[in-house]
């Protein structure tokens, strides 16, 4: 048996550029973890995945030609069905062993174990390892079977009848272990040591590999090809900041990690060129120019110090010609009539004012059960229009009716038709426009904020009133029809939304309460049953916990607080704040615990009102803790009324003690009525004060 490194390479036609990175990265993960599970590769073998446009390869260190032999033990059947009164075996156990390639003069070589309650046989033997052609034909099949292709085609192979399925026709497979070819085959291909380069600028049309180890270096000299997807994507990077700084003034390339990718997957030896355009495209906005010039042509637009688009653009060729005026030129050609589009649209957009497109609304359905845009747009409108009202009064509810009134005008516009990704920001240019000023602007733009975690919130009240208006209006209607998530399943992204309006409420301290909000969104659903509400509200808690847990707190100081349902978001950080600090306390658990066995008494108690007769109180420590409760509640109930949520919990710690003292001293369960409800009584006051902030028996260990 002997080690070596082995390589893997499928040649094939370009591969879909969006899901290269994946491609290879399971293609080469799948093979190693095959081997390993066959013996052939272990913990120490270290795996490098190749991914070109052309091109899926591993290399795999530390590869065994023959796995190791394995002991292995059978069970065979009962020892009663194996063998006879004599110890002799029986049919049925010879013809087990047969099956197994042995023969009777194993018998007496069996072992005999407890299996479960009776006696069981078992052949013990030694089963030979596989060898690299086995087991790599095996891993090889794997690797191939579980791609995550997105579309499959279906091509025939050179003898004009087999038809093959899989992403690209496949050309070449390169299997090397050391510098010996392993004899395995796949989609019709033989393995061998040779592979393709460059399709223009190879030294060679056939790249000869002398062993595994070369494969990268060979490609890179003789094939004009970086097959490291990695170090392609740090060189496209490298020369991306090289020319900006040669344009100078500041310049930088437009960041954009996906478009990065896919550039990657698009070239085999990357050229970064600089080109240009009409400056007086820049009149056009530049959101617009940029996204023609990223999703059409993947090319990288250049920005100054400022953050303003140049008229400058980087292009990551595939070829490296002595003079690429004629690239360079090809591109600015290519590039002028799609702005020369983008000019278009804009200029002809602007001829009608966002709000003559709204009546048009009315005949674009929004969704089957829910009306049509237009209809949806009077929800909101309503909606934004209350909670404009209660934030701001009716000053900022005039303004959040109109911003909702325009938000969705400009669906219905030549640009965000061309380009839906501008949806908002094109109503904001035209919001502008049409005079309506920058409150009413932004907050159109900025109304589908945020759009993903980590992006930024409406900048405006405005803004933040129009979107909360815009996610409740949606969630709302979704739930009504019962269009919930379920597992990973969320087509129309509420949990985004419910997110969305999480950050708003909380990140602004809104003085909104829950409760009212979903109220007001299920008003105009005629659907809705009657837990819808309680769905929705739920829902939206749901998301606030998974956010909170993300910011660091823990599972016990999330549940203490959202057990209550806080209907103000605003203060849930600072309850938690303040259950943090309480749970630092020595005092803390003793009191989460006493408080998890009062809530346990009140729930099996008939009655229990939060009224004490203190001529009822008969026994010391009863006496004392209505005492210390008199004294320490109301200054907690102060201090929470306050917003000291903090001092509040921290007020109730001095409780502990008496607290104790009444559960070791008084039985609460006295056999006269009158003493039981009084002391039922004492501890539904006492739960009461306790459990204002948080439920802290959600905090007991």
């Amino acid at each position: 048996m002997s080690v070596n490194n082995l390589l893997v390479e499928l040649f094939v036609e370009e591969l879909p550029p969006k899901a290269l990175k994946k491609l290879g990265e399971s293609f080469a993960g799948v093979l190693l973890e095959q081997l390993r599970a066959q013996g052939l590769a272990t913990g120490e073998s270290k795996l490098t995945a190749f991914a070109s446009p052309r091109r899926l390869a591993a290399h795999i260190t530390a590869v065994a030609s023959q796995a190791p032999d394995k002991a292995i033990s059978q069970k065979l059947m009962p020892a009663s069905v194996g063998l006879d009164a004599a110890g002799h075996p029986t049919p049925a156990l010879l013809k087990k062993l047969q099956a197994l390639g042995a023969d009777a003069s194993v018998v007496p070589k069996l072992k005999r174990a407890l299996d479960g309650k009776a006696e069981a046989l078992f052949y013990d033997s030694t089963a030979k390892g596989v060898t690299l052609a086995e087991g790599l034909q095996k891993a090889l099949h794997e690797a191939i079977a579980r791609l995550p292709i997105p579309k499959v085609m279906t091509y025939q192979l050179a003898d004009g009848w087999t038809d093959v399925k899989f992403v690209r026709p496949a050309h070449a497979l390169v299997a090397l272990h050391g510098a010996e070819v392993v004899p395995v085959q796949a989609l019709g291909l033989q393995a061998g040591r040779t592979t393709h380069g460059h399709r223009f600028e190879a030294a060679a049309q056939d790249i000869v590999l002398k062993n595994a180890d070369t494969y990268a270096a060979t490609l890179a000299r003789d094939g004009a090809v970086i097959a490291s997807f990695a170090e392609r994507r740090a060189d496209i990077v490298r020369q991306l900041q090289e020319a900006a700084a040669r344009v100078g003034g500041g310049a930088r390339p437009i960041e954009d990690e996906a478009l990065l990718d896919e550039v990657t997957a698009l070239v085999e030896r990357p050229n970064v060129l600089t080109c240009e355009f009409e400056k007086e495209f820049l009149h056009v906005p530049q959101e617009c120019l940029i996204l023609t010039m990223k999703a059409n042509q993947k090319y990288f637009p250049l920005l100054d110090a400022r953050g303003k688009l140049t008229n400058r653009f980087l292009v990551v060729s595939n070829i490296r010609p002595q003079d690429a005026s004629a690239v360079v030129g090809g591109n600015e050609r290519v590039v002028r009539p799609r702005l020369a589009d983008a000019k278009f649209f804009f200029d002809q957009d602007r001829k009608k004012t966002l709000d003559s497109r709204v009546p048009g609304l009315a005949k674009v359905v929004y969704h089957n059960k829910l009306g049509t845009q237009g209809e949806r747009i009077e929800r909101v409108r309503a909606i934004a229009s209350v909670i404009g009202a209660q934030v701001g009064g009716d000053a900022l509810a005039r303004q959040a009716d109109l911003a909702a009134r325009l938000a969705k005008a400009d669906l219905l516009t030549d640009m965000v038709g061309e380009f839906p990704e501008l949806q908002g920001i094109m109503g904001g240019y035209y919001a502008r426009h049409d005079g309506l000023g920058d409150d009413i602007a932004i907050a159109i733009e900025d109304h589908y904020r945020p759009r993903f975690a980590g992006d930024g919130l409406p900048r405006n009240d405005v803004g933040v009133v129009v979107a909360l208006a815009d996610k409740l209006e949606t969630l709302a209607g979704l739930f009504a029809i019962g269009q919930l998530p379920t597992g990973d399943k969320d087509p129309f992204a509420l949990r985004r939304h419910a997110l969305g309006i999480v950050r708003m409420l909380m990140e602004r301290d809104l003085p909104l309460s829950l409760d009212h909000l979903v109220t007001q969104a299920l008003a105009p659903f005629p659907q809705a049953q009657p837990q819808t509400h309680q769905q929705l509200a739920d829902f939206i808690y749901e998301r606030l916990a998974g956010l909170l847990r993300e910011q660091g707190y823990s599972a016990h100081e999330v549940d203490a607080v959202l057990a209550l349902q806080p209907q103000r978001l605003g203060e849930v950080p600072r309850r938690l704040a303040a259950v943090r600090s309480f749970a630092a306390l020595p005092e803390a658990q003793a009191l989460a615990a006493a408080n998890k066995r009062i809530g346990n008494i009140l729930k099996k108690a008939d009655k229990a009102d939060a009224h004490v007769s203190e001529s009822l109180l008969r026994e010391d420590a009863e006496k004392a803790l209505y005492a210390a409760t008199q004294r320490i509640a109301p200054q907690a109930r102060t201090q929470f009324e306050a917003g000291d949520y903090t001092g509040s919990l921290q007020t109730l710690a001095a409780l502990r003690a008496p607290v104790d003292a009444f559960f070791d001293d008084v039985m609460v369960n006295a056999e006269e009525t009158d003493l039981r409800l009084n002391r039922l009584g004492l501890l539904a006051t006492l739960h009461q004060a306790m459990n204002r902030v948080a439920d802290l028996s959600r905090l007991a260990q």
